[in-house]
C-alpha cells in the first residue's frame, strides 16, 4: 500500500492519499474552503485559475491555490489565517465588481453568491467594467448572459474536456478575454450539440437553462422539489434529477450514475415537457360509426374528434378486451398478436407478454429490438449464450484499442460517445468503420470509411490478416472456443489485397488495423444498427463475435462486445420476455421442460410454437391472418419498413387497441385508444444497454384521465379471464425475478437504496459484474462458438432507375419515431423539418442548393424533404431520419429480412433523387 502523507491542517494533524490535493483532503475532513473554478464532479480536472480557495502554507511567501496543490509530508496548512480570508475576500470582491447587483443577478440562487454570502460580501468597493457583454437568447434551450461570467473556464472544460465538443473556448488577451462559441457565434448559430453540460457546471447564471430566465434574463422560477429517476430516450440509461414547480418539470440535470456520470445529451437535459403537450391523450377514445378505417385515413393529433369519440374508462376497457375476446374465441389465438413498448418499465413489458401469451393464447408478441438489435442478439446467443453486452461502456478507460463500427454514438448515445471520446484524449487508438462519416471520425486514429453492403467482407478480411500472420490467441482458442478452424478456412479467401475493389479500404489499411486490434492488450468493440439492420446483419454481428474470440478480447477489464442498444429499455423488455421466441430470461418456447415450468408458474397451458415477429405480424394483418392486435406505446405506422403496406396492414384488422401518449399514426387506424402514462409518471424497473437494471421515479401526476400502462394491461387481462390483482410495479418485479436467474440477488428494496444494479450479481450485497464470461460462456460446454459468415449482398442494389443507395437513422435531437421529440419545445426548435443529407457533389450534380426540397423514390414511396449537405454521406447515398412523419422514410425502405434475426434492411435499398421542384412540374 503506498502510504500517506501526514500534515497538518487548520491545527490538526491529516493524511492525504496519493495524489490527494490540500482542497480534497480538507473536504473530506469536514473543512470548508471556498471554490469557483474548481468543481469536484467526476471528470473535472481542477484549474486554479479563480484562487477563491487560497490557504496559508507555514513558510511560504505566496498562498497556494488549495485545489491544485498536493501536501508535503510535515506541512501545516491554515485555510482560516487572515492572510488567506484576506485574500479569498478581495477575490470576490473583484468577481462582483463586474457582476449585476444581487436585486439583478442572473442567478441570485448561484454558486457565487451562496460564496459571496457566506463570505459576508453584497456589493464591491471596485469600479465596474465599462460595458457588459450583451445577452445571447439565441438558443432556444440555454440563456446566455455573460456579463454574469467570471472566466472561471468551467463551461470551457465541461464542453472541451467532459463532452469532447469543443464549441466553447476563450478568446482574445488580458481585459478583452472573453467566452466564446466556436468563432464568437451566438451559442443558437454554433455547432453546439445543446449537451448543457456548460450549463450545469456555470456557478454564476452566465450560462442558465431558459425554462428558468424571465424576459429581462433573470431566474425567476425555482423548483420547489426534486425527483430523482432516469433519462426516458436511449439505451444509455442515464440517471437525472428533475426540478419540478408546481407539478410541472422546469429543468433536468445529471446526476453521478454509472452510466452517465453527470452527463447528459440534449433529449435527456431540455427533451422533458413533451408530457405537458396540448396533444397529450388524457381521456379515452373510441372510433366514430361515421368514420370508417383507412390505410391513407390521417387524423389531426390535435383535434381527433373528427374520427373518435370521448368515452367512460369503462365503455373504452369493455370494447378494448370484447373485441380481442371475440376474435380470439372465434378465429382462434393465432388471430390475435400484441406489440409491447421498449420505452415502458420491465414491470409493464412482462406483464404485456404475460397477457399475451396467457390471455391471448399465443406467442404472437414482439417489440421493437425486432426493428434494431435482434441480428445481433441472434449471434449472441448462438455464439456466446447470451444476448447482453459482455462488457460495460465504462470499460472503455482500461481499452488500449476501441472499434466502432456501423454506429454513430455522436448523435445516437451521445453520453456513451462522450466516454470513447475521453479514451481516445487519454491515448487509447479509435478505430472507426462505417459506409458515413460522423463526428466520432474526427477522433479516430482510423476510418474505414467502406462501401456500403461490404460489411462482412471487411471483417472477414480483417481476421484473414489476424489468422495469416499468427496473431490469433491460440491459448484462448483452445480454451474457451470452438469451431475455429471452420471461420479459419472461410477467410482464407479474404486477402485485403483481394477485397480492396469490393470495400474500398486499402489492402495496408486493412492489415494495420487488424495488427493493431490483435496485438492489443485490451481491446472493445461497439456496433450499432449499421451492423445489425441488413439481411445480412446476423452475419456482420458473426464476424464480430469471432474477431474477439480468435484475439482473446473478451472477458477481462478493457474487452468485449457490446451492440449499443437504441431504446431506454430494448434491454430488459427483451430480458423480460417480449419476444415471439423467448420467455423471460431468453428460454425457448419450443423447449418442453421451459414451457412446462412457465405453464406451471403462470397455471395454464401455453402455445408450443414460437409466435410471428414484427414484420411478420404486419404481413399477417395485411393478409387477414391477424384479425386483432393490441399495440402498448409502439408505433408500427412509422417504424416498420414498406409503410404504405404496413398502414394498409393496420386498417385491415378487425379490431385494433392502441395505448400511447398521443394519437400516433398507428393509433389513427385504432378502434379503442387509451390514454397512458409517460416516464415521468410511472414508477418502474429498467435495464440499460450495460445491463443495468436502474429504478425510475414518478416525478409529476398523470394528466387527466391517463392511467399507469400496467394498470390498463391488468384492467384488459381481468376483462379477458386472468385473475390479476397486483397492487404496484414492485409486486410484478417480485415475480419475474422467481423466473429470471439472470436477476438473482436484484430485490426492489435494494434498488431504491442503491438505484442500479449490473447483472449477473454475485451477492445480495455485492456489486454486479462489469465485465462477463471471464472464465467460459453459458453455453453447452462453456465455449463461444465461431460461426463463419458467407458474403450475402444486399437484397436491393442500385441499378439504371434507382442508382443510388438510401440508408436511414436517427438524428440527435430526435429520438424513434417521434412521437415524444417532436413534441418536445426545444429539440423540434433545434430540428422542426425533415431533412435529407446528401453530399455536396451529389447535390451539385443535381443542381439543388442546401435547403431546396428533393424528392427520394423507391420502389415503395417517395418523400419530398428539404436537401442538407453533409460531407459525411459519400457520393451515391442519401441519409433520411426516420422520425418525420411529413416526409416518413420508412415509406420508402425495404422490408426484406435477416433470415435468422427477421429484422428489416433499414440499411440498405436503391432509390433515385432529383429536385422537387422539376419533378412536381413534370407532374
Amino acid at each position: 500500500m503506498t502510504e500517506q502523507i501526514a500534515f497538518t491542517l487548520d491545527g490538526r494533524e491529516v493524511a492525504a492519499r496519493p495524489g490527494e490535493t490540500i482542497w480534497q483532503v480538507a473536504e473530506r475532513e469536514g473543512i470548508v474552503i471556498p471554490h469557483l473554478c474548481h468543481r469536484p464532479k467526476p471528470g473535472y480536472r481542477p484549474d486554479g485559475n479563480c484562487r477563491a480557495c487560497m490557504v496559508e502554507v507555514a513558510g511560504e511567501r505566496t498562498l497556494a491555490a488549495s485545489c491544485i496543490r498536493t501536501p508535503r509530508p510535515g506541512m501545516v496548512v491554515s485555510t482560516e489565517s487572515a492572510r488567506a480570508q484576506a485574500a479569498r475576500a478581495m477575490v470576490f470582491e473583484l468577481l462582483l465588481a463586474d457582476q449585476p447587483p444581487r436585486h439583478a443577478a442572473r442567478d441570485a440562487d448561484s454558486t457565487f453568491w451562496g460564496w459571496a454570502d457566506r463570505i459576508g460580501l453584497t456589493e464591491s468597493r471596485l469600479p465596474s467594467r465599462d460595458t457588459a457583454p450583451a445577452p445571447d437568447r439565441s438558443h432556444p434551450a440555454m440563456a446566455v448572459h455573460l456579463d454574469a461570467c467570471i472566466q472561471c473556464n468551467l463551461c470551457v472544460r465541461a464542453c472541451r474536456e467532459v463532452q469532447v465538443n469543443d464549441v466553447i473556448g476563450m478568446a482574445l488577451r488580458g481585459h478583452d478575454a472573453k467566452i466564446v462559441f466556436d468563432f464568437d457565434d451566438p451559442m443558437g448559430a454554433s455547432t453546439c450539440v445543446g449537451c448543457g453540460e456548460c450549463v450545469q457546471a456555470c456557478p454564476t447564471g452566465a450560462l442558465m437553462p431558459a425554462t428558468v430566465m424571465n424576459a429581462d434574463g433573470r431566474k425567476d422560477k425555482v423548483a420547489d422539489r426534486t425527483v430523482d429517476t432516469l433519462c426516458p430516450y436511449c439505451g444509455v440509461g442515464c440517471q437525472t434529477r428533475l426540478h419540478i414547480k408546481d407539478d410541472r418539470v422546469l429543468f433536468a440535470e445529471g446526476r453521478d450514475g454509472p452510466s452517465n456520470t453527470n452527463r447528459l445529451c440534449v433529449k435527456g437535459r431540455f427533451g422533458f415537457d413533451y408530457i405537458n403537450h396540448p396533444q397529450r391523450l388524457t381521456v379515452p377514445l373510441i372510433r366514430r360509426d361515421d368514420a370508417p378505417k383507412g390505410a391513407g385515413n390521417a387524423v389531426d393529433p390535435a383535434n381527433p374528434y373528427t374520427h373518435f369519440r370521448e368515452a367512460t374508462w369503462e365503455e373504452a376497457l369493455d370494447r378494448a378486451a370484447a373485441g380481442l375476446k371475440r376474435i380470439r374465441d372465434t378465429n382462434g389465438p393465432g388471430a390475435l398478436a400484441g406489440f409491447g413498448s421498449a420505452k415502458g418499465s420491465n414491470e409493464e413489458a412482462y406483464l404485456f407478454q404475460k397477457l399475451v401469451r396467457t390471455g391471448f393464447g399465443t406467442n404472437n408478441v414482439d417489440h421493437c429490438t425486432r426493428l434494431c438489435h435482434a441480428s445481433s442478439v441472434a449471434a449472441l446467443m448462438e455464439c456466446v449464450g447470451s444476448g447482453a453486452v459482455t462488457a460495460t461502456v465504462a470499460e472503455v478507460r482500461h481499452a488500449e484499442v476501441i472499434v466502432v463500427i456501423g454506429a454513430n454514438p455522436t448523435v445516437n448515445h451521445p453520453v456513451a460517445a462522450t466516454f470513447i471520446k475521453n479514451a481516445a484524449k487519454r491515448g487509447a487508438k479509435l478505430v472507426v468503420m462505417d459506409p458515413r462519416g460522423s463526428a466520432l471520425t474526427r477522433h479516430a486514429d482510423y476510418m474505414l470509411q467502406f462501401r456500403a453492403g461490404a460489411d462482412v467482407t471487411l471483417l472477414n478480411s480483417i481476421m484473414h490478416v489476424i489468422v495469416e500472420e499468427g496473431l490469433c490467441d491460440q491459448q484462448y482458442i483452445a480454451g474457451f472456443t470452438e469451431g475455429f478452424p471452420d471461420v479459419a478456412a472461410k477467410v482464407a479467401a479474404f486477402a485485403p489485397e483481394k477485397m480492396e475493389g469490393v470495400t474500398g479500404i486499402p489492402a495496408e489499411t486493412v492489415r494495420t488495423v487488424a495488427r493493431l486490434y490483435a496485438r492489443a492488450k485490451t481491446a472493445m468493440i461497439f456496433w450499432g444498427m449499421g451492423v445489425s439492420q441488413h439481411v445480412h446483419g446476423t452475419d456482420n454481428a458473426r464476424c464480430l463475435i469471432s474477431l474477439a474470440l480468435m484475439t482473446g478480447q473478451v472477458g477481462r477489464p478493457g474487452t468485449g462486445l457490446h451492440p449499443l442498444r437504441g431504446q431506454n429499455n430494448v434491454q430488459g423488455a427483451s430480458d423480460v420476455g417480449l419476444i415471439p421466441m423467448l420467455y423471460p430470461d431468453y428460454q425457448s418456447v419450443e423447449a418442453g421442460p421451459v414451457r412446462e415450468k412457465f405453464e406451471a408458474f403462470w397455471g395454464m397451458e401455453l402455445d408450443r410454437q414460437r409466435g410471428l415477429t414484427v414484420v411478420e405480424i404486419m404481413d399477417a394483418a395485411y393478409d387477414g391472418t391477424i384479425k386483432g392486435m393490441y399495440v402498448m406505446g409502439e408505433n408500427p405506422a412509422m417504424s416498420d419498413p414498406d409503410l404504405n403496406h404496413a398502414r394498409a396492414g393496420l386498417a385491415r384488422l378487425e379490431h385494433l387497441v392502441v395505448q400511447d401518449l398521443f394519437l400516433t399514426e398507428t393509433a389513427y387506424h385504432a378502434d379503442v385508444v387509451l390514454p397512458a402514462s409517460a416516464f415521468p409518471e410511472k414508477d418502474g424497473t429498467f435495464t440499460n444497454t450495460d445491463r443495468r437494471v436502474q429504478l425510475g421515479r414518478a416525478a409529476v401526476p398523470l394528466p387527466g384521465q391517463a392511467r399507469q400502462d400496467w394498470q390498463i394491461i391488468q384492467e384488459i387481462a381481468r376483462r379477458i379471464g386472468l385473475d390479476w390483482t397486483y397492487t404496484h410495479p414492485r409486486e410484478v418485479f417480485g415475480e419475474f425475478t422467481q423466473v429470471m436467474a439472470s436477476l438473482k440477488n436484484i430485490t426492489w428494496e435494494r434498488l431504491e437504496r442503491d438505484g442500479s444494479v449490473t447483472y449477473p450479481v454475485d451477492g445480495a450485497d455485492t456489486p454486479g459484474n462489469e465485465v462477463v464470461f471471464g472464465d467460459g460462456f453459458p453455453r453447452a460446454g462453456g465455449r463461444g462458438k465461431f460461426t463463419a459468415a458467407d458474403v450475402v449482398p444486399p437484397a436491393e442494389v442500385p441499378d439504371a432507375d434507382y442508382p443510388i443507395i438510401l440508408t436511414t437513422g436517427r438524428q440527435l435531437e430526435h429520438w424513434h419515431t417521434g412521437a415524444m421529440t417532436r413534441r418536445a419545445t426545444v429539440l423540434d426548435a433545434i430540428e422542426p423539418e425533415a431533412v435529407a443529407h446528401v453530399s455536396p457533389k451529389e447535390l451539385g450534380r443535381l443542381g439543388v442548393a442546401p435547403g431546396e426540397r428533393i424528392r427520394v423514390v423507391t420502389r415503395r414511396g417517395q418523400v419530398d424533404l428539404m436537401a442538407r449537405a453533409d460531407r459525411d454521406v459519400p457520393p451515391g447515398m442519401v441519409f433520411i431520419p426516420f422520425c418525420y412523419a411529413e416526409a416518413a422514410a420508412n415509406l420508402l425502405t425495404n422490408p426484406q429480412l435477416d433470415p435468422f434475426g427477421k429484422i428489416p434492411e433499414f440499411k440498405f435499398c436503391a432509390c433515385r433523387i432529383e429536385a422537387a421542384e422539376a419533378a412536381q412540374a413534370a407532374e
